[in-house]
């Protein structure tokens, strides 16, 4: 009979219409800081890849080109201290979402299964245990869940979407240690990791699920998700890989190849190339750095606390009152922000704002915080 659509939550964004609304009835305009999709144009030699590799007519492989494989090693070992990585743990992705929506699923989760995600947490996590038939688990403390034999896979997020908070080596072991002692898979959805603002992330590196230090030079049990979205303005290429335990990749890739989920010949192409080129990513970088080093102090200057944001695109800020009174405030200074209850109740006085603006918007929404109006 199908998954019944009650039993998924209303689309969160869809609330937010009355307060654009609101917004852009402000006479300069609205400022959206709600969403972070990413405004910088597509990196030249990226989008010149694409196009010489326009003439696609065959089918191209689910598994993904070798050339393409190879670059996510190298790239993993250049820029994230992963070593040990095979290309055949290699697996592209249409985009993360997709793969974390339904990862659950393509591993076989289902009824009395759970599925731990962080408290404020990208609802999608909770979305994809609920696809699959099993129960979501919010919890941030591994003492929460350690020992359970109903837990099937754990997410983690760092940097975190929403709060921009980064998980140590140390804290991300017990993570993999707890999870293996229970024989659960532990996913990483490390999308922010190029976007480092504090140290020691700035000169050491945001650490990933695979470095040794962390899951003990093994990568059973473990996959890592990334996306080139944010690191390379490639959100409308649907850019994104999985990478990890050779067996499980293996699972993921027979699953895919009979569901036709197969990132298309160009992007595979172009995505290829843009891994092999760290010099875009540290201009995308110094951009949003720029514009966080604006928003920042003019958001605490408003009487905002921000709290973690160590990395990523975003501000997670509180005025202690509720988000949707914040929304309010902001609103009548038209500017629109994502309120932290789309996150879990963790966020429910918290709203996320965003870096993902241009020079110009980010400027605007500066002077009318400062300028209350």
């Amino acid at each position: 009979m199908g998954l019944h659509p009650r039993a998924l939550p209303d689309f969160p964004w869809d609330s937010l219409v009355p307060y654009r609304e609101r917004a852009a009835a402000h006479p300069g305009g609205v400022v959206d800081l709600s969403v972070g999709t990413p405004v910088d144009p597509t990196p030249a030699l990226v989008q010149d890849a694409l196009r010489s590799a326009a003439d696609a007519p065959g089918y191209p492989t689910t598994h993904g080109t070798l050339a393409l494989r190879e670059a996510v090693v190298g790239w993993f070992e250049r820029t994230r201290s992963v070593t040990g990585l095979s290309a055949d743990a290699v697996l592209p992705t249409v985009g993360s979402k997709e793969l974390v929506a339904f990862l659950p699923a393509l591993l076989g989760l289902g009824t009395g299964d759970a599925v731990v995600h962080p408290a404020a947490a990208y609802p999608t996590y909770a979305v994809g245990a609920t696809l699959a038939g099993a129960s979501a688990v919010a919890a941030d403390d591994v003492a929460d869940w350690e020992g359970r034999d109903d837990v099937r896979l754990v997410w983690v997020n760092s940097p975190s979407n929403p709060t921009g908070a980064v998980l140590s080596r140390e804290q991300l072991r017990r993570v993999v240690e707890a999870a293996r002692r229970i024989g659960a898979v532990v996913a990483s959805d490390e999308c922010y990791a190029a976007l480092p603002w504090s140290e020691p992330f700035v000169s050491e590196g945001v650490p990933s699920i695979l470095d040794a230090e962390v899951c003990g030079g093994s990568h059973e049990g473990l996959l890592a998700v990334y996306s080139l979205s944010k690191q390379s303005s490639l959100a409308g290429y649907r850019a994104a890989f999985v990478a990890g335990d050779s067996a499980l990749i293996a699972q993921l890739l027979e699953v895919r190849k009979h569901a036709g989920m197969i990132v298309p010949a160009p992007v595979q192409a172009a995505m290829a190339v843009a891994l092999g080129d760290d010099a875009h990513v540290d201009a995308q970088r110094e951009l949003y750095r720029a514009r966080r080093e604006a928003l920042l102090p003019a958001i605490e200057g408003a009487g905002f606390v921000v709290s973690d944001s160590q990395a990523g695109l975003y501000l997670w800020a509180s005025r202690d009152e509720d988000c949707w009174d914040t929304l309010e405030w902001l609103a009548d200074r038209g500017i629109v922000a994502a309120p932290g209850s789309f996150y879990g109740i963790a966020g429910q006085r918290h709203v996320r704002i965003a870096l993902t603006a241009t020079d110009e918007r980010i400027r605007e929404a500066c002077r009318r915080i400062s300028n209350d109006r």
